[in-house]
């Protein structure tokens, strides 16, 4: 996304009443996300269970699922938003935001399809004292399928590689994740019609990656000298004190009194920002995520859980 060469935030009345400065803000504004801007490709995999209407001919009794597998390619732009995007304060002073537009774009990479396109923004957001809250960031996005998200979180930069932990995509009753429901449909010596892809390309997905998408990351890694790493969590329903995010869904993915389509209630991420040495180069930079959506439907939360590793480029 490309700005107007005259565009730059700034107050239409002259008056910006600011917080106290922050010499490191003022050196460096975007702080832990200075190095998204630019282009960013690789690739990735995506799981996620999709509602299947029960009692179509033909069908199991009480089939309500179908599991998509896809291995992706991935391509994620960032462009530098100009200026100070100013918020106006009624129990505290103005602030300030900075930060990025973007827009990914992801295929599948074995059927030749696009499945997913998100235009969005991330931003930091200064400390506050009404509410009381650090220095955060947000991504703020829009997913065409009818789902918008405000996700906000903390940073923290380390020595080293990231710590990975293990996701599952195994469904649980709403509202309690320790109640899991297991189905056949996640184990893939189980030949199934409800669940893609088919044999002969099912073979290029593992159980391990079924079992723990996240192991695609760390099977990225393995081999890699990761001096620095950028790390941002960030999520629609954060932990205290943060009091902000959430999601929004059109009308048909959120349903009436007899249930969601599809709701995607939660949304939570962590992103990898990575320096990466190799012998007899230049360091480079390397971006990872895990991302895990909540779809609420028959009762269940379904994780909908994507990951990609990406370089730029």
């Amino acid at each position: 996304m490309d700005f107007e060469p005259d565009f730059e935030f700034r107050p239409v009345d002259g008056l910006h009443r600011k917080l106290a400065p922050d010499a490191a803000r003022a050196a460096n504004p975007l702080g832990p996300l200075a190095q998204l801007p630019g282009t960013w490709k690789g690739q990735g995999f995506n799981t996620i269970w999709r509602p299947h209407q029960v009692g179509l001919p033909g069908d199991p009794p009480k089939q309500d699922r179908f599991l998509e597998l896809n291995l992706t390619s991935e391509t994620l732009q960032f462009t530098r938003i100009p200026g100070q995007i100013p918020n106006r304060g009624l129990l505290q002073d103005d602030i300030g935001l900075f930060g990025v537009t973007y827009l990914q774009q992801i295929s599948d990479r074995i059927a030749k399809a696009g499945i997913h396109v998100e235009p969005g923004i991330w931003a930091t957001v200064p400390a506050t004292r009404d509410p009381a809250e650090q220095a955060t960031v947000v991504r703020m996005a829009s997913i065409p399928h009818g789902t918008t998200i405000n996700a906000q979180g903390q940073s923290v930069t380390v020595n080293g590689g990231p710590k990975i932990d293990p996701v599952s995509i195994t469904p649980f009753v709403i509202g309690n994740p320790a109640q899991l429901i297991t189905f056949p449909e996640t184990n893939l010596s189980v030949p199934s019609n409800f669940r893609l892809p088919q044999p002969p390309q099912l073979s290029e997905i593992s159980q391990a990656m079924v079992d723990n998408p996240n192991s695609v990351l760390t099977d990225a890694i393995k081999d890699q000298t990761i001096t620095q790493t950028i790390v941002l969590v960030i999520s629609t329903t954060p932990a205290a004190p943060l009091v902000g995010g959430g999601t929004g869904n059109i009308a048909f993915l959120q349903g009436t009194a007899d249930g969601p389509n599809a709701n995607a209630a939660q949304i939570s991420a962590i992103f990898w920002i990575e320096t990466v040495e190799e012998p007899h180069r230049p360091p480079f930079l390397q971006l990872q995520y895990t991302q895990t959506v909540l779809l609420n439907f028959n009762g269940l939360s379904w994780p909908h859980v994507s990951v990609a590793t990406l370089r730029k480029v």
